[in-house]
């Protein structure tokens, strides 16, 4: 499959992670492929290895199963910068699809930023943690929701590299937060087990969204893999409504259709925040949502695994605010406590 494209090169392959480490020294790839089960050394001692040691581009090969899906999401944590999973024996999609699938991540890895080990470490992740939560302190945010301020919907949609920058956003919240609905590109059976990391990590309680949910202070919703998420007013309260409706710039969920159904459900009582992503789903969205009142916040090149999404959606001048994801927390609150004309 990936020979078959003419901008790659594929220079070597190894059966297992002693040989990939000697080709690797040799051959210098620009990205590698990385399998989670492989003889002499599982995948993921050999990711945390070359990351803490050779720091470069891995696309994960992972199996459609749910503890396949943890593993990949540890991977995901430790560095990797994407992930393709393996093709059922009856395939759901077509084989020149899943080629094309594959060839694209291996690309966008090319080009992805790539950071040390140490950025994923407790000690690290702590620190970031505080350094938020220090923000929200001086941005007011937690002042203005306790004297009552109506409290804002926060949609948050992202693709490559998403994972990692949601749960760092989301791991900083107070657990009175506003609600949050999210659509990261996540296979089905992968939806799931990334809810429960969330909601491990966070004071917040975050789920898959169910049709028909209610949307709740202290609650975020993620979008099943491949449904889509739409938020829908019914009286005076918001609900989630998932569908499996035609898929939107090749994805299902798809960051435009939420953001659609944002703009058009809570208008100006919502924030819109575009993270990390390949291609431009979400960017038309959220040119939508910012017409249609809404705050909107774009995560910046400099902290972008991928700045594919939110550059489109930057050169769509659908961004209020371009930001590093350290600063997004605190402004994203602060957005949701007062509005975007208040905030200004």
């Amino acid at each position: 499959m990936l020979e078959s494209d003419p901008g790659i090169e594929v220079v070597g392959a190894a059966p297992d992670p002693y040989a990939a480490r000697d080709q690797i020294k040799r051959l210098d790839p620009d990205v590698i492929t990385l399998d989670v089960e492989m003889p002499r050394m599982d995948g993921i001692t050999f990711l945390e290895n070359l990351m803490r040691l050779r720091p470069m581009p891995v696309v994960m090969v992972s199996s459609l199963t749910h503890d396949g899906a943890k593993v990949t999401l540890q991977a995901l944590e430790l560095g990797a910068v994407d992930f393709v999973t393996k093709p059922a024996r009856e395939l759901s999609v077509k084989l020149e699809d899943y080629a094309a699938e594959v060839v694209a991540k291996v690309k966008a890895a090319a080009r992805a930023t790539i950071r040390p080990l140490t950025n994923f470490s407790g000690t690290e992740r702590e620190a970031f943690r505080e350094r938020v939560k220090e923000s929200l302190r001086e941005a007011g945010a937690y002042e203005a929701r306790s004297a009552g301020t109506r409290q804002r919907l926060v949609a948050i949609g992202a693709s490559t590299g998403g994972t990692e920058a949601i749960r760092r956003v989301l791991e900083c919240l107070p657990p009175d937060s506003p609600p949050i609905v999210i659509s990261q590109h996540i296979p089905a059976s992968f939806s799931g087990p990334f809810a429960e990391r969330l909601n491990s990590v966070t004071s917040l309680t975050v789920k898959e969204a169910t049709d028909r949910a209610p949307i709740m202070p202290g609650h975020a919703y993620v979008a099943p893999g491949d449904w889509h998420l739409r938020v829908q007013r019914d009286g005076a309260r918001l609900i989630c409504r998932i569908d499996q409706s035609e898929t939107v710039n090749r994805h299902r969920p798809s960051v435009d259709v939420m953001f659609d159904s944002v703009a058009e459900s809570a208008g100006s009582e919502a924030v819109g925040v575009l993270l990390t992503g390949m291609g431009r789903d979400g960017a038309e969205g959220l040119a939508r949502m910012k017409a249609s009142g809404a705050a909107t916040i774009v995560q910046d090149e400099a902290s972008s695994t991928v700045w594919g999404m939110p550059g489109a959606a930057v050169s769509l001048g659908a961004a209020d605010e371009i930001l590093s994801l350290e600063q997004i927390p605190a402004r994203m609150m602060q957005f949701a406590a007062n509005g975007r004309a208040r905030s200004a």
